[in-house]
């Protein structure tokens, strides 16, 4: 162990990494999904199968999505910083971090919810408007209950996105573990600090992993539904 891995733990360094990687990378996408969530709600009810088709919506709505996805984020991190600015005041450290992911996050959640809710069976929707139901409650009461398992499935991977982009917080003076693993691993060639980073941020990711994929699971009915007829068949 290096001395300076060995500062790094003994002043806590590594914990307040931690710290500031997991609740960036929660906070940015807990508001990548209050925005991102209307969005793709949006895309699947204005497309030309949804609920309520509306062609230019869709398309203006899916070209603003598109620019901002195909934008690599250390690019677009560069661009918002004045928008950052704007939103908290400043253009550096974690607030700034903050805005910069829910800015790169918010389309892709868009897109994640989209496939999610494309996923859900037509039949179900065409029975919800046969019974008179109006827009708003066929996206409460049937697409987002129906798709509620794929939905948490692609908050996941949103978060772990999310995750993969807070490492390169250092570039505008925010903290993480991408800042220790930059400024106190690359910078200083302690290949350790380096090493003892990456595999924090993969325990970080595989937690993330567990919970949403468990939560899934429980959430998902024809899983709840076959395990039920398990138990009433051993009770048989």
């Amino acid at each position: 162990m290096s001395e300076v891995l060995q500062q790094l733990i003994e002043q806590n360094i590594l914990v307040k990494g931690i710290w500031e990687t997991t609740y960036m990378t929660l906070l940015s996408s807990l508001f990548a999904y209050v925005i991102g969530l209307p969005l793709g709600v949006i895309l699947v009810v204005t497309d030309e199968n949804g609920v309520k088709p509306n062609k230019a919506i869709n398309t203006i709505l899916g070209i603003v999505v598109n620019v901002f996805r195909s934008i690599p984020f250390l690019i677009l991190m560069v661009a918002m910083l004045p928008v950052a600015k704007l939103v908290v005041g400043t253009s550096l450290g974690n607030k700034a971090m903050i805005v910069m992911l829910v800015i790169a996050a918010a389309p892709y959640v868009a897109r994640m919810v989209e496939s999610s809710l494309k996923e859900v069976d037509s039949g179900v929707i065409e029975a919800s408007k046969s019974m008179g139901s109006s827009t708003m409650q066929i996206i409460l009461k049937v697409l987002l209950p129906e798709a509620k398992p794929a939905l948490i499935v692609g908050a996941v991977i949103s978060t772990v996105t999310v995750l993969g982009y807070s490492a390169m917080a250092g570039t505008i003076g925010a903290g993480g573990l991408g800042k220790i693993a930059i400024s106190f691993g690359h910078q200083k060639y302690k290949d350790d600090v380096i090493w003892v980073c990456v595999i924090l941020m993969v325990l970080i990711v595989q937690a993330v992993q567990i919970v949403g994929m468990t939560i899934a699971k429980k959430t998902d009915r024809r899983l709840v539904g076959s395990k039920k007829q398990r138990r009433q068949r051993k009770n048989v």
